[in-house]
């Protein structure tokens, strides 16, 4: 007897096993991380890791996210350290910027009117450093030069012509923004004593980019010496939303939610906007902090030849928005063939004159005082023309009046009509005494 069967039935058993099996159950909280339950056995599915290849690569995207809120808490109040320790120099430079005269003052004290010219010491200084230092660093054949090391040669000499020429086509033709950041950062130099410019890839540009970086936005810890020295080296970056998402698509930084902006200008950046007759009080860029530190990252220690941890930091570069306390990227500060591990120095140090610390003096520090005294003393010098030429008076009649504290403006005058109690007192006395009899002692 033939038995028919179908040719896509299952075999004799099989449906029965399939039914006595256990549930499965599957849960997916990350798309790069797994974790499945099966009749109480679980399986879990890390993250990958990078391999040797990707050096350059995103760590932020393969840690977990409870490590790398820690870890923005930590870096974001030891920033925050960092810059109260400096609060006295900020102060400093803040009160600098009034020296400068660029905004004109209208006074209402000692009168309406009275003059708020501000001595151009501060001001002459400073566009004179900085027209004679761009035409020495920025000549018109080109900020580069070369010299040849060792014994000269054609070969040597035509190479150097050729490295030259390609620097300064480079800097002047394919960074247009390199001249204009030269000179802002001269005269952020001449003024506050320090500047700094960073040399990087900018992956939105395609390119090698070099920006000028103002003191008050590279802050480092008290006691550091200089930036390859310094433990840590924090740059706050202003972006907008646009900028921060090409770099999000680009893969560079991590493509998460960093919600609205909540960007609130310092002292700095307030009397910056005054100066140029803005009243901002808010900014509607993303804050973001870009720091260089040394970390012992779990998961990517540094270990010896035995493949045992040694516990030593390692360089790395970590962007963390301020408000949102998010980091948006963890990259390598090294070199992938430097066994030793150095870190890179993306920034360039300005000093004007050096003084004590990290920080340099400026024509604020050095003539500061100057410029305020000079200023005090030529608007004392016009108020007491304007007084001589246009002089103000007060005519009274009757008691003197007090508690009045009113300047008189020049070329203007007060009368104050008043009931003379004083003068009609003195009169009636006298009438008194001369009606009197003087008896004889």
């Amino acid at each position: 007897m033939a038995i028919d069967k179908g040719l896509y039935a299952a075999p004799a058993g099989i449906e029965q096993a399939a039914m006595d099996e256990p549930d499965m159950e599957i849960t997916i909280e990350d798309p790069e991380s797994v974790e499945i339950d099966v009749d109480g056995l679980q399986i879990e599915i890390e993250k990958a890791k990078p391999s040797d290849e990707d050096f350059d690569a995103n760590l932020a995207e393969f840690m977990d996210e409870n490590e790398l809120s820690l870890l923005a808490s930590e870096l974001i109040e030891a920033v925050e350290d960092d810059l109260a320790s400096r609060k006295d120099w900020i102060q400093t430079y803040v009160d600098g910027l009034d020296l400068l005269g660029m905004k004109l003052e209208e006074r209402t004290e000692p009168w309406a009117g009275a003059c708020g010219v501000t001595h151009p010491l501060l001001s002459e200084a400073i566009v004179k450093f900085q027209s004679e230092t761009i035409m020495e660093t920025f000549p018109a054949a080109g900020p580069v030069k070369t010299k040849i090391i060792g014994k000269e040669t054609p070969e040597k000499k035509e190479a150097s012509e050729r490295v030259k020429d390609d620097m300064n086509y480079r800097l002047t033709e394919e960074m247009p923004e390199f001249r204009p950041e030269h000179e802002r950062m001269l005269w952020g130099l001449g003024l506050a004593g320090n500047a700094f410019k960073k040399v990087y890839f900018d992956p939105s540009l395609g390119r090698q980019t070099s920006i000028f970086v103002p003191a008050e936005d590279i802050v480092v810890p008290y006691g550091a010496s200089s930036l390859k020295t310094s433990e840590r080296i924090t740059h706050v970056m202003r972006k907008k939303e646009n900028e921060i998402r090409k770099l999000q698509v680009d893969g560079f930084y991590r493509d998460i939610d960093l919600g609205e902006p909540t960007n609130t200008l310092d002292d700095v950046e307030k009397k910056i906007a005054e100066k140029m007759g803005f009243r901002a009080t808010t900014d509607s860029r993303y804050r973001l902090y870009e720091i260089n530190v040394d970390l012992d990252l779990p998961g990517y220690e540094d270990e010896n030849k035995k493949g045992e941890p040694t516990g030593i930091a390692l360089p790395y570069i970590v962007t963390v928005d301020k408000a949102s306390q998010k980091v948006l990227a963890i990259r390598r500060n090294w070199e992938p063939d430097d066994k030793l591990k150095e870190k890179r120095n993306h920034f360039v140090h300005y000093g004007y004159i050096p003084g004590f610390g990290f920080y340099c003096f400026g024509l604020i520090h050095l003539i500061g005082a100057f410029a305020k005294s000079g200023t005090s003393i030529l608007r004392q010098l016009v108020d007491a023309g304007t007084l001589s030429n246009l002089p103000g008076g007060l005519k009274s009649r009757g008691l003197r009046v007090k508690g009045d504290d009113t300047p008189i403006t020049p070329a203007s005058s007060v009368m104050l009509m008043c009931r003379p109690v004083l003068f009609e007192t003195i009169s009636y006395l006298c009438h008194i005494k001369s009606q009197a009899k003087f008896l004889p002692v």
